[in-house]
């Protein structure tokens, strides 16, 4: 088992492409008897209007139509994903809320499928999905490729993000000097400039130099957007 993790891992993390990434994750679906496979990442920038990139081998026409109809926003494998961390099984009590949506799913193929959100330490939430048209997913079969399951969902987890978040949120790779760290840990703290100042004994003047370059580097547009951005993405810790 360990082999196969390290052998996994090390394939996916030498790819810099989320296609290639992507495609390697179906064939390991695959591998493991599922005709499909779908990996979804929302970064944690920005707080309004935010993203969530999917990437799936679904049949075209219910790609279509997913976008079409703006599936994502009834969709409640997604709606788990964003309130929990635990793996989920499809079933008919499952899409109770959103029953035309999984009878449209299961229309075009998708009727047995298991999801497992990610988060990470900054804030990227993502979730892997295997799917397949035939065969329900027993307990025994659970049982046998749940370890697996979780596993991958991890290393796609890991794989993707370091690819995709780098292009999304250039932000995330951004390294603050330690005195940078403090003053706007202080500021997240509602600390004015004068009270900073006298808290780590700085001129006024360094502290307005040190959060500056914060806010610059953060491309923020004020300090406190600058400190709420290195909070999400967990600078401060």
């Amino acid at each position: 088992m360990k082999a196969w993790q390290d052998d996994q891992l090390q394939s996916l993390l030498k790819e810099d492409n989320e296609h290639r990434i992507f495609d390697k994750l179906a064939e390991l679906a695959r591998r493991l008897g599922f005709d499909y496979c779908a990996y979804g990442v929302r970064p944690p920038l920005p707080l309004t209007r935010q993203r969530i990139i999917m990437f799936n081998n679904y049949p075209t026409e219910w790609q279509g139509q997913y976008a079409r109809e703006n599936y994502l926003a009834v969709d409640p494998t997604v709606q788990h994903g964003l309130r929990s961390p635990l793996p989920v099984i499809w079933t008919d009590d499952f899409f109770s809320g959103a029953r035309p949506f999984w009878e449209e799913a299961r229309m075009h193929g998708l009727r047995y499928g298991w999801a497992q959100p990610c988060r990470d330490a900054y804030g990227t939430l993502g979730m892997f999905t295997v799917a397949r048209s035939n065969d329900e997913l027993t307990d025994l079969e659970m049982q046998e490729k749940n370890f697996r399951l979780s596993w991958l969902t991890q290393i796609a987890h890991i794989a993707m993000t370091r690819v995709l978040v780098k292009k999304m949120v250039p932000e995330s790779h951004v390294r603050l000097s330690v005195r940078e760290t403090a003053v706007i840990r202080w500021t997240a703290e509602g600390k004015t400039t004068a009270e900073i100042s006298e808290i780590m004994g700085l001129s006024v003047r360094t502290v307005t130099f040190h959060i500056g370059n914060v806010v610059k580097k953060l491309n923020a547009s004020n300090k406190t957007a600058a400190a709420v951005r290195a909070a999400v993405l967990g600078m401060l810790s």
